[in-house]
């Protein structure tokens, strides 16, 4: 997912896991999917044919919901005169809150991180998810081959998926034992006939991997040295060469050895994906134990540091499941200061002055109040992953909220 900043993520992602929650009844939850260069009359006259269809559904309960959410999409639809850059769109049903005659008619419209491909009109007892979940897999690009002198694989892996491109082999002879001149005439030819063979190794590869716009590197692979070889030599246009990352080792030089060099690549691949993130914790570390730390941890003194305007990036875990909690106590009148609270959900607060059960006046996601007092005062806000040891290592040992400060409090 090109250009979406990770607040972005984390908010695509929680909106997701929001909607794959969502249950109908019947099948009557409306998805609809409008790419950017869709007319919106052609949808709305779409949705007028949807709404004369569903007279047809033999459910009463079942009709009237599909129906009125039809209505609810085409009065949406008359805020937009055209689609988004991205595309539109929108989900909309009733969704029982609890037993019968519980539903509650949910409007969700907004524009994907990336454009919608296809038109879709779709109703279930779920909302379609698929197109959206599609956008959060990994896309990234990279070009491999293996090769030897004697024959080479070129593919290109798209996230998990490998497409082999192109298979060649040499006919290269091997060693021969005439000696003397004839030795020396053989191994001119067999030089020559090796290097011809990685020439065209190098417009097999020109040829896969110029055409792809997104393409984030190149792993050359294969067992010897001639991939060194390969590479130090004239075979690679110039744009291919400086995306080539690494070379390793393999023992084979066909889908094996693609196989092989993703495999023991792993760690470089996965190091370009998270290496940012990981600076990140890693400069926060640092700052935390360095004499003059420009950083804090925690909610209580990361909050404080907001208020003043003194964070220059405000880190946050993905991984935080906690809410900002204010209690009153309806007895006495105790409060209890929201900004030193970070509590899990369906937590009982005790009124410390009189004991009685204190009453929640307010409830708010702490990273959407974090990254919102954030925005206030202009600080750079990072939610990260836990899928890495740094991400990880935010979130049980620091709380999942620092900060690197601008100066020191």
């Amino acid at each position: 997912m090109t250009d979406v900043s990770s607040t972005e993520l984390y908010e695509f992602k929680r909106t997701l896991q929001e909607l794959s929650d969502k249950k109908g009844r019947g099948t009557e939850l409306v998805s609809v999917y409008i790419p950017p260069d869709k007319k919106i009359s052609d949808v709305v006259k779409h949705m007028r044919e949807e709404l004369s269809q569903s007279a047809n559904i033999k459910s009463k309960q079942t009709k009237k919901n599909v129906q009125s959410s039809i209505e609810v999409i085409m009065q949406r639809l008359k805020l937009f005169p055209n689609p988004p850059t991205k595309g539109l769109v929108l989900f909309v049903g009733m969704i029982p809150k609890g037993g019968p005659g519980t539903e509650k008619m949910e409007t969700y419209v907004f524009e994907p991180p990336e454009p919608i491909q296809t038109y879709t009109y779709h109703c279930n007892s779920d909302f379609y998810l698929e197109p959206l979940q599609d956008m959060m897999g990994d896309k990234d690009v990279y070009g491999l081959a293996v090769l030897d002198r004697k024959e080479a694989t070129v593919a290109v892996l798209t996230g998990k998926r490998i497409k082999i491109v192109k298979t060649l082999t040499s006919g290269v002879p091997g060693k021969h034992k005439a000696g003397g001149q004839s030795q020396r005439r053989f191994d001119r030819l067999i030089e020559l006939a090796a290097h011809e063979f990685l020439k065209r190794i190098g417009n097999a590869i020109n040829d896969a991997f110029l055409s792809l716009e997104e393409l984030n590197g190149v792993i050359l692979g294969g067992p010897g040295h001639t991939k060194e070889e390969f590479l130090n030599g004239d075979y690679l246009h110039h744009e291919i060469k400086k995306k080539v990352i690494t070379t390793v080792d393999t023992s084979y030089t066909g889908e094996f050895g693609i196989r092989e060099v993703i495999e023991k690549s792993m760690d470089v691949l996965n190091e370009i994906d998270v290496m940012r993130e990981k600076k990140l914790i890693q400069k926060f570390l640092t700052e935390l134990v360095s004499a003059d730390s420009l950083a804090s941890y925690g909610e209580k003194d990361v909050r404080k540091n907001l208020q003043m305007g003194a964070v220059e990036i405000l880190i946050l875990s993905e991984g935080i499941d906690s809410q900002r909690i204010a209690y009153e106590c309806s007895s006495c009148g105790n409060k209890v200061d929201a900004t030193s609270k970070n509590l899990k959900k369906d937590v009982e607060e005790i009124c410390d002055k009189c004991g009685e059960t204190m009453k929640e006046i307010e409830n708010r996601d702490v990273i959407d109040d974090l990254v919102e007092m954030a925005e206030e005062v202009g600080t750079e806000v990072e939610i990260v992953s836990t899928e890495t040891e740094e991400g990880m290592q935010l979130l049980r040992a620091f709380g999942g909220i620092g900060a690197i400060l601008r100066y020191r409090t």
